[in-house]
């Protein structure tokens, strides 16, 4: 099946393109002081027709018995969006791009990245928390479609530790 941009997407953002619409997982997550757990994600990248794609991002920890609903583990929203000038060393077939994430749980990080041959590698660039919120000096992300579907993983500085892995999930396009 051949693929279509989607409808009334700003054309500044068409190296995002391959990402717009629902997708919907399973992952793990593993930290120092975290035992591995399973989990369930739900992710929107759409549009308004603005040079970015809205992000939404659900993590749910599996229900303890049959009568439980799942529990929260995280919440994001963010933008993504195709930096106005390439940054400097990025390979050939890659575009620059510049993702802003937020977190209820009182987290702003700001990624410079690029997005190229079905993949996104983000490095982050900035991390602002409230006196609250959790102490996260670094983090990384990779995304690749992958036979369809969407693969990531997250690397993360947290809690005095080194940069490190923390989560990954191979996600599904929900259609319609």
């Amino acid at each position: 099946m051949a693929f279509a941009f989607p409808d009334g997407l700003a054309p500044e953002a068409y190296p995002l393109a391959w990402l717009v619409g629902r997708w919907s997982g399973a992952g793990v997550i593993k930290y120092p002081d975290i035992p591995e757990t399973a989990f369930v994600q739900d992710v929107t990248f759409d549009h308004d027709g603005g040079p970015y794609l809205r992000y939404e991002s659900t993590i749910r920890l599996p229900a303890d018995d049959d009568e439980s609903e799942p529990t929260v583990w995280s919440t994001e929203t963010g933008y993504w969006r195709v930096a106005p000038e390439p940054f400097e060393g990025i390979g050939e077939g890659q575009t620059s791009l510049e993702v802003l994430l937020a977190d209820p749980a009182g987290r702003v990080s700001v990624y410079l990245g690029v997005i190229g041959n079905g993949r996104v590698d983000l490095g982050s660039d900035f991390i602002a928390r409230t006196g609250t919120g959790a102490d996260i000096t670094a983090s990384k992300r990779m995304y690749g479609l992958v036979e369809g579907s969407l693969l990531w993983a997250w690397e993360l500085a947290a809690f005095g530790k080194p940069l490190q892995n923390y989560a990954s999930a191979e996600l599904d396009r929900v259609t319609e």
